[in-house]
């Protein structure tokens, strides 16, 4: 299955430029449908804003943009290049604008949507939806502190930590570092800890 960037979570920032006030707003989504709901959502809620501008990106699926009544070319299509340049898909950001009385011109409309997309992005995080093998790990207290430093180093995210006569862990590793991870696990500690592979996911998490 294929690895791709998403946003990690809803993101939502502001800034003020030459008094209008501008607010970005990110979301993950996974169908178009699900984008366009979520751009209705914000031109219902700021029906008072002199723009509601968009882009959104759906994998294997539609790229549109929406300059909302902005001169062409100074809203929308900077807003998705930003979504391009992070390399992000299943995505959909609304910046909105509200007019300040001071004329930004074009190059000064391109930064502040730029910006409202940037910002917004950063706020919201990014995850990489790939496949995750999972492994059922016990380890003995003595040797805790380097396997976790070992997971770690190969991209690995421990899920769950019981303490008992050892420490059983189930950690999450990139299907592409799992063996290099376990032999690595055999060099660490001798062949004394060992893991089982316990199953296969396709999901995303914070990178």
């Amino acid at each position: 299955m294929e690895e791709y960037l998403v946003p990690t979570a809803f993101g939502e920032d502001e800034f003020i430029e030459k008094k209008s006030r501008f607010i970005g707003r990110v979301w993950p989504v996974e169908t178009e449908e699900a984008a366009l709901e979520k751009i209705q959502e914000m031109k219902k809620k700021h029906y008072d804003a002199t723009h509601n501008c968009w882009a959104y990106i759906i994998k294997d699926g539609a790229v549109r943009f929406s300059d909302d009544g902005e001169p062409g070319g100074t809203a929308g299509m900077p807003m998705l290049q930003v979504l391009q340049r992070e390399g992000l898909f299943n995505v959909v950001c609304v910046v909105t604008r509200y007019f300040g009385g001071i004329l930004l011109g074009a190059g000064g409309l391109v930064r502040a949507y730029t910006k409202g997309a940037k910002i917004a992005l950063d706020a919201a995080g990014k995850s990489c939806k790939r496949v995750w093998t999972a492994l059922y790990l016990p380890c003995p207290y003595s040797f805790y502190e380097r396997v976790k430093l070992a997971v770690a180093e190969y991209e690995g995210i421990i899920r769950k930590t019981d303490y008992g006569a050892e420490i059983e862990l189930e950690v999450l590793f990139p299907e592409a570092k799992t063996e290099a991870f376990l032999a690595h696990l055999t060099d660490l500690t001798s062949g004394t800890v060992g893991a089982m592979e316990i199953g296969k996911e396709y999901r995303a998490f914070p990178i």
